[in-house]
């Protein structure tokens, strides 16, 4: 029975063998009979550093400009190659071969950026060994994909040197910084992206090592990164099992954390994991840039600074801070008059800052967040009065703590501003 045009080859009518030889012979597609594993067989996921790079997968970290972004993956870089977690994340294989590849600076600038942060973190050869790997795409080009009007073609070359490489040097993590810079062709073709995209991923299953790749976000307005951000097509995003979006600290998160100190604000950066399909998601990551000297002056010209990049722990706006503070503010709220406007003289933060030891002036911002908290949790709350014709906001006593939950008064040496000011008695 011949095919043909109107009536195709109905395998299934023929014997098994036969039909077999036929499907064989066209290379057809053939579904693989499920082979019922024990689940406690399967090999485990090989993660490398937190979740965040997992052996043979593509991880995708998406930032606006001036984030921080190559910055960040240098010390993602020094973490595996010294095993010492100096992001907060767990190295779950300890010390692993890393190469950096950055399309952007010449030798000289990236041999700075990486001095730097090794000097920051104290990062030495021999707690690297022969692990770390960097090179310039000003120096040694890196095209894996090119176009033209008859369409884009993947450079098979090149990704057989990378493998290559990738198995001599036994390379755990590879570093692309930026995509973009990779390829030459348009960000906007989906088609192309996904291809390039699939077969770094495809590099990465065969040499058993991770993939990252640095990406610019579009534009954005003003509003924070996600995941759905990168720029030009959504093939990358799509093809990564990890996908990182980068923030810098916004106004209203500097408020919530009580951070006044613009300059502060502008330091931190924020990690989330926007796609983690091989993970639950992990928390928010902080990152503050540091500046780091490389004492290269000669005495003529001063030495240059470089950012690095430093775990950030979020401060606790509440630390030291008992219920006892608090039955304190509302007992001296119920007996005087405590404005909510920070710029007035009688502002109820200047009680905070008495009875929790704090400064209104340095302590402003976490003053302001402390107040906050407790106007949400009821504990304070905002009565207008009528003051030479018109409405002025007080604070007030919300819910009351009370008297029996405070338990015993704070010793002084970590509330020692109260008994200074020597107001009210020890309840």
């Amino acid at each position: 029975m011949a095919a043909t045009a109107t009536q195709p080859m109905d395998y299934a009518a023929l014997p098994p063998d036969d039909a077999a030889a036929r499907i064989n012979s066209h290379s057809a597609l053939r579904a693989t009979p499920y082979r019922w594993p024990d689940p406690a067989s399967l090999p485990r996921r090989q993660w490398l550093m937190g979740h965040w790079l997992l052996r043979g997968e593509v991880t995708a970290i998406i930032a606006p400009g001036g984030t921080g972004k190559s910055t960040i993956g240098n010390t993602i870089a020094l973490c595996l190659a010294s095993g010492q977690p100096l992001l907060g994340k767990p190295l779950h294989r300890g010390p692993q071969a890393v190469w950096i590849f950055n399309l952007e600076d010449g030798t000289d600038e990236l041999e700075r950026q990486l001095s730097a942060a090794c000097a920051y973190h104290g990062i030495g050869p021999m707690d690297c060994g022969d692990r770390l790997h960097l090179d310039s795409g000003l120096v040694q080009p890196l095209c894996t994909a090119s176009e033209d009007r008859d369409g884009f073609t993947l450079a098979e070359d090149v990704f057989a040197q990378l493998a290559a490489t990738i198995r001599e040097r036994r390379v755990a993590t590879v570093i692309v910084d930026p995509f973009v810079s990779s390829h030459a062709v348009r960000e906007s073709s989906n088609e192309a992206i996904d291809a390039i995209a699939k077969r770094w991923k495809r590099l990465a299953q065969e040499t058993g090592c991770a993939v990252v790749l640095v990406h610019h976000t579009r534009k954005l307005g003003g509003r924070e990164v996600t995941a759905e951000d990168g720029r030009g097509a959504v093939a990358l995003r799509d093809a990564a099992r990890v996908v990182l979006p980068l923030n810098p600290m916004g106004d209203k998160e500097a408020e919530e954390l009580g951070i006044a100190d613009p300059a502060l604000r502008r330091s931190l950066v924020r990690i989330d994991t926007g796609k983690a399909n091989r993970a639950p998601p992990d928390a928010a990551t902080w990152i503050k840039l540091e500046s780091q000297s490389l004492d290269n002056g000669d005495g003529l010209e001063p030495s240059d600074f470089v950012g690095v990049a430093t775990l950030w722990e979020k401060p606790d706006v509440f630390h030291g801070l008992t219920t006892w503070h608090l039955f304190t503010v509302q007992q001296r709220l119920a007996a005087g008059d405590w404005r909510d406007s920070v710029q007035a003289k009688n502002w109820v933060g200047h009680l905070v800052a008495t009875v929790a030891a704090l400064s209104a002036e340095t302590d402003r911002g976490r003053i302001k967040a402390i107040i906050r908290t407790w106007k949400r949790n009821g504990a304070l709350a905002v009565e207008h009065r009528a003051i030479n014709g018109r409405e002025v906001p007080f604070v007030i006593v919300g819910n009351p703590v009370d008297a029996s939950e405070i338990g015993s008064r704070p010793h002084l040496a970590t509330c020692g501003a109260e008994s200074a000011e020597g107001a009210g008695a020890d309840p």
